[in-house]
Formats: C-alpha cells, structure tokens, sequence
C-alpha cells in the first residue's frame, strides 16, 4: 500500500488534545459505559446486555433484538443478538465475550495459560509445521521450533487435524497435558507438553539484517499489542537507530492486535518526532453517539523517521495490526508482503460484568484520509506464500527475504502459487481460528 499524500500539520494540529492524553486518545465528552450488570441473575444479565448493545453496539441499528428469557443460555442470547451482516456489510463474527481472569491476564498482566505450540492450521494444507513458539512456553522448554513436522497431536494425524478446529491446542486448565509426535531436526520425538500460566514475549525478534551497499534494516517481530510490547518496542527502534539502521522491517504476519495505545507508539517510532500530534487513528461509533468520536495522535519520538515501512502480514494479521497499515498509509509509503490480512477495522470497549469480559464491537477505525473501508482485507502490495520452515528474522526466510529483495530491487518476488485450500474464516471467540491466537483492538 502506498502513501496517498502526506497530511499537512495546521488544520490537523487543531484538532489535538493535549499531550497527556497523546496515547490514550482523545474524544468527546460521550463516552460508553464502563459497568455490568448489577445482577448476576441470567435474565437480569441478559436483560442488561440488551440495553447495553441497543445503545452502544456499532450494528444497534441492524442488529436482531430478542427478549431475555432466563431459559436461554447466555451464550445463545448473546449470539442471537449478533448482526448477522446485508448487502453492504459482512456479518459480525468479531463479538465475543470471556472469561475476565484470562483476560486481564493477558491483556493487563502480560502472561497467558497454554502450551505456546502455534501450527499453521488455519492454510489447511499438509504438511502440518509449528510455525512459532512462544519463547517461555512449555513447547519451547521441550525444543520445539518453527519449522518441525507435526505428525499428531494427542494421538490425531495432522492428516485429520487440518480439517479440524484444532481446540486441543487450548488447555482448560493448567496441568493438562498436550502429546506430541513431531519430526524434528534431531529425528522424530514423543513428548508430552504440561499446561502452564508463562510469560508473553511479545516482541521475540529484532534484529539488523545486511544490505548492499554498507545499508541495513531493522527487522522486529511484533505478536502482541500489550502494554508489556512497549518497553522492548522502544528498545528496538533505539538498536535500529543506534546501527544506523534506514529502512525498516515490520512482521506481523501472526499479530492479531490488542490495545490501540501500544499501537499508536508503534507507529510513533516509524514517523519520529516531526509528525508529533497528528493523527494516527480515528474511531467512530455508531449514529447515536457522533460524539463519542476519539483520535489517537502521535506521540513525540526520536528523530529520524523512516521514509517508507515494510510489513509482512498475513490472515492472521488483524485488527491493531492493520491500523499499523492503514494508519500509517498518508503519511509514508507502506509496502506490505505476505497474504491479504484478515479485514478488521473494528473494535472494542470492553466491558466487565458477572466474571465476563465482553468485547462487543462498538467502532470503526479510519486513518487520517478518512478510509477504513477494508473488512474484505488489505491486499499485498507483493503476494508471498509462507513456507513455515525457516526461523523468524532469519535472512533466508521466505517472507524476510522477499522483504530484503524488495528493498534491493524495488520489485516483488514472483508470486508463489496459492494454498491449494483457502484459509478458514474466523470464528468469533478469543481464538479466532486456531486457540492462543487472538484477534481485536481495544480502546484503552
């Protein structure tokens, strides 16, 4: 995606709120509620997450309005109540609602219960391969890496798994226990993995790579939009200065988002301190709240900025990573590489009730042109199939080196044929697709 003009600063920097509130966004005095139900009784929280999405429920207007009836399942009444899409607008399968512990857990403390195993089972295609590992995580423990074959999962071929939903990726409880059978680079291992609360990493990789010429790139791997990303986001750019680093790689091919503040100073360090107070992100509500309108602006960042970012993305891209893109598009050239992201310009004011966290979508996001038309996705600037074998960051992986070549010639790679089967759609929940991922943005 290239730039469609950069933004000049006097009308925009009207607009700003004041520098403490620069990441937190800013807004009009109409804000969503922040309180549950008052009862826990099933009808009286049915009855409250009527009103509740009647008033601040971004398809209030379109949306099905059932009765409570303490007969139905919470989780029945919240999905009838889901837009279920028209002509103009895909349904809703982004709403979902949680338990509040897991939530604030990952969210707010930074850890999350799991085996950290990702595979890439949302392509569908064999062979079955651990794309990522999470690097405080049981499968890590074990030496699991990207790149090993996954020949069965408790006692399931990947054969069968590809056409499943891969659930048993996802403990109940901690002391589960996953079976693995997987070839590796040491030969074919039987372990056993034992659920565990761990530590995110959220930024695994960064590095500077070579290029011609005595140029280099700062490459970073970024999986979590959460407070405990910022820190070594910070660190990395002050690595990619410090090397001397002009061009810039950005991976998040396996981000599903997270919180629009920490995305907001990701894209700070790519703009540096001149675009200062401009907009990044504008979230609009629905017709009966014009304004509950709120921006988040750029926060001061050390100079110099990068003239042009490459993304590498994928479906799983989604929500606060595609504000990276999109965000980012009027003000330097993004190029990205990969697969069309997953098409979310949606999001969330949570809102906690009865030990639930719901995430039910209350906006919309825009950039600073005004678009944020893209729920069919963002297309690639250069289309890559990912081969899941080689590590992250590694020069020779398959969508780094894309990245790498771009930047050398200026071209895109030549296509790599499609999956011979097309990703899964999302599904609402926590997990999208395949458990341990998660795909929202939040306003926080």
């Amino acid at each position: 995606m290239r730039s469609d003009g950069t933004l000049t600063g006097g009308g925009l920097r009207a607009a700003a709120c004041a520098a403490v509130l620069m990441l937190a966004g800013c807004g009009g005095g109409d804000t969503p509620p922040t309180q549950g139900s008052t009862s826990c009784e099933p009808a009286d929280q049915q009855d409250w997450l009527r009103n509740y999405m009647r008033d601040w429920y971004y398809w209030a207007d379109r949306a099905p309005d059932p009765a409570p009836s303490a007969s139905t399942p919470l989780a029945d009444y919240f999905e009838a109540r889901r837009f279920r899409g028209d002509a103009t607008t895909r349904g809703d399968v982004w709403s979902f609602y949680q338990d509040s512990t897991a939530y604030n857990q990952f969210y707010a403390e930074g850890e999350t219960l799991g085996y950290g195993l990702f595979v890439n089972g949302a392509e569908r295609t064999l062979p079955l391969r651990v794309r990522m590992v999470e690097p405080r995580s049981p499968a890590a423990a074990a030496g699991l890496k990207r790149g090993d074959r996954i020949v069965s999962l408790n006692g399931i071929a990947a054969a069968t798994l590809i056409d499943g939903d891969f659930a048993l990726l996802s403990p109940a409880r901690a002391g589960d226990r996953l079976e693995v059978v997987a070839d590796t680079a040491g030969g074919r291992r039987s372990l056993t993995l034992e659920a565990a609360v761990f530590p995110l990493t959220p930024v695994p990789v960064r590095r500077v790579l070579p290029l011609a010429g005595g140029r280099s790139a700062g490459y970073l791997m970024l999986k979590d939009f959460i407070g405990k990303a910022e820190a070594p986001l910070a660190a990395a750019f002050a690595e990619f200065r410090a090397a001397g680093a002009s061009e810039l790689i950005v991976d998040l091919r396996y981000n599903g988002g997270g919180r629009i503040s920490t995305a907001t100073q990701l894209a700070s360090q790519v703009v540096g301190a001149l675009r200062r107070d401009l907009p990044f992100v504008e979230l609009r509500y629905n017709a009966a709240h014009p304004d509950a309108t709120r921006r988040y602006l750029f926060a001061d960042a050390p100079a110099p900025a990068f003239p042009r970012v490459l993304v590498l993305t994928g479906s799983r891209t989604c929500s606060a990573s595609e504000l990276i893109v999109n965000g980012l598009a009027p003000y330097l050239e993004v190029v990205t590489l990969g697969a069309t992201t997953c098409g979310k310009p949606y999001g969330f004011n949570s809102v906690a009730s009865c030990g639930n966290t719901f995430s039910i979508v209350n906006f919309q996001s825009f950039n600073a042109a005004g678009f944020g038309a893209y729920d069919k996705g963002l297309a690639p600037t250069c289309p890559v199939a990912e081969d899941f074998t080689r590590p992250l960051g590694d020069p020779s992986e398959k969508l780094t080196a894309a990245a790498l070549g771009y930047l050398e010639t200026g071209a895109c790679p030549a296509s790599a044929a499609a999956p011979a089967r097309a990703a899964a759609a999302p599904r609402p929940g926590p997990g999208g697709v395949e458990p341990g991922d998660r795909r929202g943005m939040w306003a926080d």
